[in-house]
């Protein structure tokens, strides 16, 4: 999930007045003008994008208790903020029964308002985290978890949903760490074998004179040591799935039994008197080329043949690069939530240096070098100053980069306090201070008192941040006054540039 906010209310100055406010705090908006735009806007194809929604509850169209209703049924997890001026008990206890996550009452600050996003992302980033650990844990993990948007990987997807539909043996060939494990959790959690055991075995990492008696389990005092009987991985997964990782490592003499597994169904415990009967689908998964040890002798051809009946290849992460910026913003999302960090996102340099890159490590890589940047930065968004190895390797120098200043406003020609123009020393004076207006055009003729209006408003906006209550008494006007110019003389667009003391009905 994105780290974007969607606004929804129906009055444009509201909604450019907290784009102002939360795009200052460093974070994406998205905007809507009403409940059923908004469930347009998620329904689509940005709708991944949404990390959060700031709702308003008395719209025309759609009023904030019937879009959080319809929220419930197709994005439960989707962390809602109601925002709105009816701040009675009433309506915040509907609001929240309704699944709000939290509930601001107008005036609010926009302080208030990014503390509040900021907590709610935490708390949705960590509650989709546990929901996943706890699919994870059950073996009902599927492919809808899985962070995978790049045409490759939905070819990936699409025959691993086909897999899932039958007992096939399947083999998952990749290099590592781009995530062989995830692909056969999710055929797991898309098959009818869902929720039942699924034991994995790293068949290079188990030591050799233990090979057999981890495999197929071994009894009571076949062995010394064996005090007691022992279930083997088979064993254990039974009725279940057995994901047999690196087994191209296995050795030959195992992978005679193993065949033997395979094909019969049953299994030679160390010490057992007879076999035993097991129910287990086999997964097995490669980083390397079992073809090609097949033709050096190095993997046995029947048991190969057995194993690669549903072959599936996950490319690596450089081939795939369309879900480089997906699975950053997942593992951004996750990590400062975990750490309690403030980080949102990436700077465009950085986000281009993480997608240039090539990965070799490929998904663990990137998690771990993300993990790395988030506990060492101190800003709210990950710079190149933040991944100095892979600055290094792309030939980037690892610093952070500056915001470039602010551009000094245009000066109009100043007039004296009769309507005189000013002399040259007089100018130069007037030009010391921003905020200077000239009351007549380039050819010398008065300005229309429109023009003047305009321009006196939106510098009055500027100078005094977008604090809309002083602004109005600076201009001695009512601040409902104050709104109602602004969409009369269609200033709305230089909202963004304000950053708004409180947001108002």
């Amino acid at each position: 999930m994105g780290q974007h906010v969607l606004i929804v209310d129906d009055d444009p100055v509201q909604r450019r007045l907290l784009e102002a406010a939360i795009t200052r705090a460093g974070m994406s908006v998205v905007t809507a003008p009403g409940g059923q735009p908004a469930l347009d806007l998620l329904h689509g194809p940005r709708g991944d994008h949404i990390g959060l929604m700031l709702l308003d509850l008395v719209m025309p169209d759609m009023d904030g208790i019937a879009v959080l209703g319809q929220l419930r049924g197709t994005h439960p997890e989707l962390p809602v903020i109601v925002l709105t001026a009816k701040g009675g008990i009433d309506s915040a206890v509907e609001a929240m029964r309704a699944g709000a996550s939290d509930f601001l009452v107008k005036p609010a600050s926009p302080e208030r308002i990014t503390v509040s996003i900021r907590n709610a992302l935490k708390i949705g980033t960590l509650t989709g985290e546990v929901t996943r650990l706890k699919k994870k844990t059950e073996n009902r993990l599927v492919f809808e978890d899985l962070i995978a948007k790049s045409s490759e990987m939905r070819q990936v997807i699409r025959l691993g949903q086909r897999a899932a539909q039958s007992n096939i043996p399947i083999l998952i060939e990749g290099e590592s760490g781009v995530g062989k494990e995830l692909i056969a959790r999710a055929i797991q959690g898309s098959s009818e074998r869902a929720g039942r055991p699924f034991v994995t075995v790293n068949c290079g990492a188990i030591p050799e004179n233990l090979v057999e008696s981890i495999l197929f389990g071994h009894e009571k005092g076949a062995f010394t040591g064996a005090t007691d009987k022992h279930l083997g991985k088979f064993q254990e997964a039974d009725g279940g799935t057995l994901f047999l990782d690196e087994i191209g490592e296995l050795r030959l003499d195992m992978q005679v039994k193993m065949l033997r597994a395979l094909q019969e169904g049953e299994v030679d415990p160390v010490g057992a008197k007879r076999p035993a009967k097991v129910d287990v689908r086999i997964i097995s998964a490669t980083n390397r080329d079992l073809a090609e040890l097949t033709r050096d002798g190095q993997f046995r051809e029947d048991l190969y043949y057995r194993l690669n009946v549903f072959p599936i290849f996950v490319p690596p992460l450089r081939q795939r690069r369309e879900d480089v910026p997906a699975l950053a913003r997942h593992f951004i999302s996750r990590f400062a939530a975990e750490e309690n960090k403030s980080v949102a996102g990436l700077t465009p340099e950085a986000s281009d240096l993480i997608a240039d890159f090539s990965w070799p490590g490929n998904v663990r890589q990137l998690e771990n070098t993300i993990f790395r940047a988030v506990v060492l930065c101190d800003g709210d968004t990950l710079d190149v100053c933040d991944f100095p190895q892979i600055a290094t390797a792309m030939g980037v120098e690892p610093r952070r980069h500056a915001t470039p200043p602010a551009a000094a406003p245009r000066a109009a020609m100043p007039m004296s306090g009769g309507g005189v123009p000013v002399t040259m020393p007089q100018r130069q004076t007037a030009l010391a201070s921003p905020y200077a207006m000239s009351a007549t055009d380039i050819s010398g003729h008065m300005r229309k008192l429109e023009e003047i209006e305009t321009e006196m408003i939106r510098m009055a906006i500027s100078r005094y941040e977008g604090h809309m209550s002083e602004v109005a008494r600076r201009l001695g006007i009512g601040r409902s006054t104050l709104y109602r110019k602004l969409k009369e003389l269609g200033l709305e667009q230089h909202m963004a540039e304000a950053e708004p003391e409180q947001i108002a009905v």
